[in-house]
């Protein structure tokens, strides 16, 4: 049996492999998406002290610190039973805007962007930032670099530091904002929402207005059935600091709608042999394999997830396009896998729209920002990363000291949904045993639309990345090796 190894992947946080087979006839049999990391996290954080986990997570990945941050900073709210104030919880929110502002900038104008801006059959050297300067103008190009740093820029106003912040504290945050910082972040979020605008209106003109796009997002090898999640708010809202999660069948229906505290009742793990990472799945469905459809009990996390579990978005601007991305490919729940591209523009939008909310409420200079913790113990924390839903969940002994952490981050919730979508991009793409770089960029699009992050989902020490394709025929004799730039 021939196989094909796309070693490393590229274009995500982390690493990886896919590895491809085919059958005799040069089909693909089976395609799996591999990674080779060991995690380690929670079993390092064991005896540490409880209040250093909002500083210790953050260190598990430098694109997604501020996720970490929060949902170990809200785990120790609830592990030392106190409720933050009002004010704390809408500064902290206020930092998460700034986060998800200058992440989802990042995938889509450097990590995933690239495939439809520049083209997924382009060269490997232009499909990155470079081409999209060539492509869309240095002006744009500018723009971006300026509206990234303004998400940074906030975050590091709020949170004491760009990448790492120190602000969160169990009951509250160490700050509270000042008058001139408040003049400061709404002007950079006023900017960020026109940027948003733009992005979007990019994104209708290069992509939208493209059929052979259009048809490539629908089309069958990026279309995967399965259920989704996310945090709503009251009204079934998006949200990505705070509320209930909330998921959907294939068909969009409700299935699901808990608190947070009750997750463990709800999701469970499921472990393979030849990868590293975990398979979240539904307790009430089962483990049925890595399978599609309303019998598995694998769902999706993340942009789509959110909005497919959603009943719309909180804000106007970002509503409008939510109902525009739906009438547009057909209805809901939208289940292509490239649609996450889109609805991460929508969440950019939305940031933007729920910051200058936050920033105009009165109470977000308020001082009263900490409230005195109580006795230690159990704790639960969830967020929405940029990637999908983040539970933290610690158990904290009488002194204080972690005795146990378990981390379920996005990518590892959309685990089994990342491999099935690379395995059938790799069965629906590749025949005859004809491939080229374009058509292996076409699979690795298939995992890079999650935005995942398996620096996050995994830990390597120290890894490895080997850059050539080989592929051998059914003796195992090398037929063609490919290197990747």
């Amino acid at each position: 049996m021939e196989k094909i190894e796309i070693d490393p992947i590229t274009r995500l946080e982390g690493h990886g492999k896919i590895t491809i087979f085919l059958d005799d006839d040069k089909n693909v049999k089976n395609a799996y998406l591999q990674i080779p990391e060991l995690r380690g996290f929670e079993k390092f954080c064991q005896g540490r002290r409880a209040e250093d986990m909002p500083q210790i997570t953050s260190r598990i990945c430098g694109v997604c610190p501020v996720a970490h941050h929060f949902a170990a900073t809200k785990a120790l709210d609830d592990a030392f039973d106190v409720e933050p104030p009002s004010a704390a919880k809408k500064l902290r929110e206020l930092m998460y805007s700034g986060y998800i502002i200058y992440d989802h900038t990042l995938h889509f104008y450097f990590l995933g962007g690239p495939d439809f801006v520049v083209g997924p059959d382009a060269p490997p050297g232009e499909r990155n930032i470079l081409g999209v300067i060539k492509k869309a103008g240095i002006d744009v190009a500018k723009d971006v670099i300026k509206h990234r740093a303004f998400g940074q820029k906030i975050t590091a106003i709020l949170g004491g530091k760009a990448t790492h912040p120190v602000c969160g504290l169990p009951g509250g945050v160490s700050k509270s904002l000042s008058e001139d910082e408040v003049k400061e972040i709404e002007e950079m979020i006023d900017s960020c929402h026109v940027f948003a605008k733009f992005t979007l209106k990019l994104f209708d003109d290069i992509v939208l207005k493209n059929q052979d796009y259009v048809d490539l997002i629908l089309s069958d090898p990026y279309q995967l059935d399965t259920y989704n999640m996310g945090l709503v708010d009251d009204n079934n809202k998006v949200n990505f600091y705070d509320g209930l999660i909330r998921v959907t069948d294939p068909k969009g229906k409700e299935f699901l709608k808990f608190p947070v505290k009750d997750y463990n009742e709800h999701v469970a793990e499921n472990v393979e042999e030849w990868t590293y990472m975990k398979y979240p799945y539904l307790r009430k469905i089962g483990w049925n394999g890595l399978t599609s459809g309303q019998e598995s009990g694998i769902y999706r996390v993340g942009p789509l997830g959110r909005l497919n579990a959603a009943d719309g978005m909180a804000t106007p601007d970002a509503q409008k396009e939510y109902e525009r991305m739906y009438e547009t490919l057909g209805g809901k729940p939208v289940n292509s896998t490239l649609a996450f591209h889109w609805a991460r523009l929508i969440e950019l939008l939305y940031a933007t729209e729920r910051a200058k909310e936050l920033i105009q409420d009165p109470e977000i200079t308020s001082e009263h920002v900490r409230n005195p913790v109580g006795e230690p113990g159990e704790g639960i924390g969830v967020v929405e990363a940029a990637r999908g839903t983040l539970i933290h969940h610690y158990n904290v002994d009488k002194d204080g000291l972690m005795e146990k952490a378990n981390l379920i981050v996005a990518t590892t919730n959309n685990a089994g949904a990342i491999t099935m979508s690379v395995r059938d991009a790799a069965m629906g793409l590749v025949h005859e045993g004809e491939i080229d770089e374009g058509m292996l960029n076409k699979v690795e699009m298939a995992f890079r639309a999650y935005d995942p992050c398996f620096a996050c989902a995994t830990h390597s020490l120290p890894g490895e990345m080997p850059l050539e394709v080989e592929i051998l025929d059914s003796k195992g004799k090398l037929f063609k090796s490919l290197e990747r730039l």
